[in-house]
């Protein structure tokens, strides 16, 4: 696909994928320059007519990045994905369950990720999904595989 064949978004205007790193830099703000450039390119290129795309990736490394880099604990990791998705400017793959995901890992004890793969992938029209992550095992749509 050439870069004039991207699919539209709202019209004329084509979505435009934003990364991992530059969540970070909008939640941390702890490199001026790219915190700066990052709101920057929001306001310019994301508008009502156009918004800019933060795939379930992208929390989900965002929360690891928060978590491992930063020591963010659970409060304040599910603080800054709250306001992530506060953002009008960014439009995501399910905002539903990534909200519904949300809750549950305020809930505790198991990772963002999982609660959204338990969300997503029941959406997807799964039954189940199969862990050896007992923590995980205990949230719906999850159930523990045994290895004997």
């Amino acid at each position: 696909m050439k870069r004039s064949d991207a699919m539209p978004c709202n019209g004329s205007l084509a979505m435009i994928g934003i990364d991992t790193n530059v969540i970070v830099r909008l939640i941390v703000n702890d490199d001026e320059r790219q915190s700066q450039a990052a709101e920057d390119f929001i306001r310019k290129h994301a508008s009502s007519e156009s918004r800019c795309y933060v795939s379930s990736i992208v929390l989900v490394e965002t929360v690891w990045v928060l978590e491992t880099a930063y020591g963010f604990r659970r409060a304040q990791l599910a603080d800054a994905i709250a306001l992530v998705l506060e953002v009008e400017q960014f439009q995501f793959d399910s905002p539903t369950d990534v909200a519904a995901a949300l809750e549950q890992f305020r809930q505790g004890p198991v990772e963002f990720a999982d609660c959204l793969l338990a969300r997503t992938n029941i959406a997807s029209g799964c039954d189940h999904t199969v862990t050896f992550d007992r923590k995980a095992a205990k949230l719906a749509g999850f159930k523990l595989l045994s290895a004997g």
